[in-house]
């Protein structure tokens, strides 16, 4: 009797233990989900931001709000133009494209320090993000207002839905990724930025 107990209880431990190998970690788990990737010219860039990522790059169309504290005539809204640049009283041209609006409050305040104020304090927010851009098979193709954290299905929907003859399943997004334009396909859950051109295509059967 006391060697049959012996032997289930041996047998269970080994069962626990061959569980606890096989069960991933949380960080392993976590890992695997950032395997769900979009490939922009071979090189996958996975749907969960990076810290690096989550860091948004200006560019043409974006609205800024450009505070600069204690100067009222300073203060106001600005939009990056065509070159990339906002146009600030005083100082000219201040190039935003590819900047974080962290970068760009530096820059503004260095400009300012030539000759113009001793310690300007600048702050920078986006006041509406650059446009999305969809087409295809949607109702409605065209130009839409950005909004935060949108995904391809969210794209659709403000454009109206899917056309009859849509594929739904996946679309192309085309983005600018550091200087170059990448093209690729991505499931329908994917995220859209700022930019972006969300082609629909048409399914073949």
């Amino acid at each position: 009797m006391r060697r049959a107990r012996f032997l289930i209880l041996v047998t269970a431990a080994l069962m626990t233990a061959a569980c606890a190998r096989q069960t991933p970690s949380p960080r392993a788990a976590a890992s695997a989900s950032d395997l769900d990737a979009l490939a922009y010219g071979g090189r996958p860039v996975a749907y969960a931001p990076t810290p690096r990522e989550t860091t948004y790059s200006l560019d043409s169309g974006d609205r800024l709000r450009v505070v600069v504290y204690g100067q009222d005539g300073l203060t106001n809204t600005y939009s990056v133009d065509a070159g990339g640049n906002i146009t600030v009283p005083l100082i000219g041209a201040v190039k935003a494209r590819g900047s974080s609006t962290q970068q760009l409050s530096a820059a503004i305040a260095a400009k300012l320090r030539q000759g113009y104020m001793r310690e300007p304090y600048v702050a920078v927010e986006i006041e509406s993000y650059r446009p999305f851009f969809i087409l295809g098979e949607v109702m409605f193709p065209g130009q839409y207002p950005y909004v935060a954290d949108m995904t391809v299905e969210t794209a659709v929907a403000i454009a109206g839905g899917f056309s009859p003859r849509a594929e739904r399943a996946t679309a192309e997004i085309s983005r600018s990724v550091r200087g170059e334009q990448m093209r690729s396909p991505v499931p329908t859950t994917a995220p859209v930025k700022p930019g972006d051109t969300i082609v629909v295509g048409e399914r073949w059967f």
